[in-house]
């Protein structure tokens, strides 16, 4: 089994996590009952380990962090959100083959 290099951030550590991180940060809006999470978190485990210095990759758990789920209108998941200088640069929604997710993310992982 492939051991997981996404962190998890939460309500508590969100600031310093994501809105005053250095370069890019993807953020996978989740949650334990969903399947398609489950399916996209090791390709974005696998961009992760991939690319280290150039994109960092977050898992939040919507229902254990609700607030943030509604403020950034997560309404169906996988959501993935790149942040970028505290700012939403890029929306992915649902699962995707690791090709597709990382032609989404291609001015990142450049």
């Amino acid at each position: 089994m492939q051991r997981m290099t996404a962190k998890a951030t939460s309500s508590s550590t969100w600031d310093e996590d994501v809105l005053k991180a250095d370069g890019p940060v993807l953020v996978d809006f989740w949650a334990a009952w969903c399947g398609p999470c489950r399916m996209v978190a090791p390709v974005l485990d696998q961009i992760q380990s991939e690319n280290p210095d150039k994109i960092t990759v977050l898992k939040l758990n919507v229902d254990e962090n609700p607030d943030l789920a509604m403020k950034y209108q997560i309404t169906s998941i996988p959501a993935m959100k790149v942040f970028n200088k505290g700012e939403v640069e890029t929306t992915i929604i649902g699962a995707k083959p690791k090709f597709a997710l990382e032609n989404d993310l291609a001015a990142y992982l450049a």
